[in-house]
């Protein structure tokens, strides 16, 4: 076998699991993110900028603007996110929590890391809206 070909073959291999780590670290860091139990009963009104960094590679980062109104979460908007989700993913997770006033909600099945990084910013606007 000629030599550039295995030049290739242990190239192409040895990318290949150097990606297969780092996806594999992002993953582990991702899934183990903890949301807060934030206390929805000692929020202030207003309007809260939230924004999770998306974790040591950035893949999941997202920023939202959570509003207060009557003590209560009224409306999540989804500001910016690398992560081009379709809209009825992000509307489903936000009315989770608005529903539940709480971040303790069931993430979307099959997308558990990009819900919980969208949790994280709504816990991140959230911690500048407590009393």
């Amino acid at each position: 076998m000629p030599r550039w070909i295995i030049i290739f073959i242990v190239t192409t291999v040895s990318c290949l699991l150097t990606s297969c780590f780092s996806l594999s670290r992002e993953h582990d860091e991702a899934r183990n993110v903890e949301i807060r139990n934030i206390d929805f009963m000692k929020l202030v009104d207003g309007s809260y900028h939230g924004v999770y960094e998306g974790g040591m590679y950035k893949w999941r980062e997202n920023e939202v603007q959570v509003m207060i109104t009557s003590d209560k979460v009224s409306e999540i908007a989804l500001l910016n996110s690398k992560e081009n989700r379709p809209p009825e993913f992000t509307e489903e997770l936000f009315n989770r929590v608005i529903e539940k006033q709480s971040l303790q909600v069931d993430v979307i099945s099959g997308a558990s890391l990009t819900s919980k990084a969208f949790l994280r910013s709504i816990e991140n606007a959230l911690i500048k809206a407590e009393q």
